[in-house]
């Protein structure tokens, strides 16, 4: 195989941390997206023009406009509690900003934390399944992948 080739329908690995969220293919040194898991919303309605275009912020442009947005974290200790952002972001990490393919395409290896209650194991590969299309799931432990 030459340097230039691509491997098709290489893995999606997708790190759900609750502080920062990585995803990148398998094989990669390091994660192709980085950034921190969390939604912003604008904290005021629009008083000045072009003060804020849009109702939802992620990645960098959430870092960029935090003074002006309410922050919120869908996960807690590891544990998703709002599956509507969570959703979001997972979209964002399929965006041409961040990994720029199609979700339809990849297989996902997904983390989770290591007491992760068996009914967000079950919402996280529905909405993987559901609403992203993908061919495979594999959702492990942070922990296990480490070692």
């Amino acid at each position: 195989m030459e340097a230039y080739d691509v491997i098709v329908n290489q893995p999606v690995v997708i790190d759900n941390g609750t502080g920062v969220i990585k995803a990148g293919f398998a094989g990669g040194q390091i994660p192709k997206c980085r950034f921190p898991n969390y939604v912003g919303r604008p904290k005021h309605t629009r008083v000045m023009a072009g003060a804020l275009e849009g109702d939802i912020f992620i990645g960098p442009k959430a870092e960029e406009h935090r003074g002006l947005l309410s922050i919120k974290y869908p996960m807690e200790h590891g544990i998703v509690t709002d599956w509507n952002d969570m959703e979001k972001i997972w979209s964002y990490i399929y965006s041409k900003d961040q990994l720029s393919t199609f979700s339809e395409e990849h297989p996902v290896l997904l983390t989770e934390a290591p007491l992760n209650p068996r009914p967000n194991r079950e919402k996280a590969a529905e909405i993987m399944f559901e609403t992203f299309n993908v061919p495979a799931l594999f959702i492990s432990m942070q922990a296990v992948l480490s070692l």
